[in-house]
């Protein structure tokens, strides 16, 4: 029985490319996916949301993402027993943090839900001792794949087209200077090459979603990815409050300033966030930046699997040419997923259908990525992350960070000043 199961299984990458296509397909064929509100003001307003028909709402949420978590671990012979406790506990500490950046105050402070979701998930594993089942059974790359590979339909090439050359241009630079530098300071400081790679990706393409493409590229430890995502967090929240008030101090045009935090905020909440604490134009220029930046994804995760294929060759003769079929094997396909998405949704749709699939499908992306930082925040432990490598990774991290602020203003300033 094993081996016929065995037989049936699809890698976890693969399997991402089909639950997330599964969700693309039914929500162009025309299936209302489930959408509740979790806006409210005051404590009066809680009700709206525990309402009879917001809660069935949620229910049907629930069901729709429980079914595929459990078709995942099918579908990669994984045993189901555990998902079925274990998800049902992450979902309703990410529904709670769904509530929580509900509120409309906390709305105002551009606090995002990925926010509530770490904290919620790291109180939990900071004051409870979760039985070693259970972390196991956390699927946090499994959850944020499927959210990439929806990501990709919001990634419309005619967009970053339309700003034109200027913003992919800016993007281009910004990649490869602040990743090479990132890269460099880590090794001075003597990171780890896997951890390495994670932390200059994060901070010079797209944040968490850089790390975990380049996790996936060269098959990296989970509790290094779970500490980059953890300090790509941390650090957005500070600079997408801060950097727009240092614009509005220096009266850095809006067009500067959007370029500016599209290029160095690393995650696209924040800077849709921040963007809109300055103005249309700032915001608008600040997302087509970041777009500019998700587009690179693909590319820089296919140079880093090259890469690391070509340098790192375990259980290989040392003079053995790694073969374009190693170089596949390593490769991570939910990238694939990503880009066949983005080019589905850039040159094959009409803008009807496209405008009618984009809420729905933004709406199930940015649940997927909750329920993966609430399950980040489940299997993060303090002690464990200040162990590692001391605090010097965190320290490369902030080095290369000032690095891409001060390029990526300097950049903007020639471009769009």
């Amino acid at each position: 029985m094993s081996s016929l199961k065995k037989s049936f299984s699809v890698s976890e990458d693969w399997t991402v490319v089909i639950l997330g296509f599964a969700s693309i397909f039914l929500v162009l064929t025309g299936v209302k996916l489930p959408e509740p509100t979790f806006s409210w003001d005051g404590f009066s307003q809680l009700g709206t949301i525990f309402s009879g028909a917001n809660m069935v709402a949620v229910i049907n949420l629930f069901l729709v993402t429980y079914i595929t978590a459990v078709a995942a671990f099918m579908l990669t012979g994984r045993p189901i027993r555990n998902v079925l406790i274990v998800f049902p506990v992450v979902f309703v500490l990410t529904l709670l943090a769904l509530i929580l950046s509900g509120n409309k105050a906390v709305k105002e402070t551009n606090f995002e839900t990925v926010i509530f979701s770490l904290a919620l998930g790291l109180l939990v594993s900071n004051t409870i001792k979760l039985p070693a089942w259970f972390k196991e059974t956390l699927t946090t790359e499994l959850f944020v794949k499927i959210g990439l590979v929806l990501l990709g339909t919001s990634v419309i090439f005619g967009d970053v087209l339309k700003a034109g050359s200027k913003g992919l241009l800016q993007a281009v630079i910004v990649v490869i200077s602040v990743w090479y530098f990132a890269y460099w300071i880590c090794k001075k400081l003597k990171v780890d090459s896997e951890l390495s790679m994670m932390l200059a990706s994060a901070v010079s393409i797209c944040g968490v979603s850089a790390a975990i493409a380049t996790a996936g590229a060269i098959k990296g430890d989970s509790k290094k990815l779970s500490y980059v995502v953890s300090v790509v967090l941390l650090t957005a929240v500070p600079m997408m409050i801060i950097m727009p008030y240092i614009a509005n101090y220096f009266h850095f045009p809006e067009a500067v300033t959007g370029a500016w935090l599209g290029g160095t905020i690393d995650t696209t909440g924040a800077v849709v966030a921040s963007g809109s604490l300055v103005g249309d134009e700032a915001l608008k220029i600040s997302t087509i930046v970041k777009f500019s930046q998700n587009v690179l994804l693909g590319i820089a995760a296919f140079a880093i699997s090259v890469y690391w294929t070509y340098t790192k060759k375990e259980g290989l003769d040392p003079d053995t040419k790694p073969t374009l079929k190693m170089i596949w094997d390593r490769f991570p396909k939910f990238v694939v997923g990503f880009v066949a998405a983005s080019l589905l949704f850039s040159f094959v749709l009409s803008p009807e259908a496209i405008r009618e699939a984009k809420a729905p499908l933004k709406h199930i992306q940015s649940l997927w990525f909750a329920l993966a930082f609430t399950s980040i925040g489940l299997e993060t432990n303090f002690r464990e992350l200040l162990q590692l490598n001391n605090l010097k990774p965190m320290y490369a991290f902030l080095i290369a960070q000032l690095f891409n602020i001060i390029v990526t203003l300097v950049i903007a300033m020639l471009l769009f000043s």
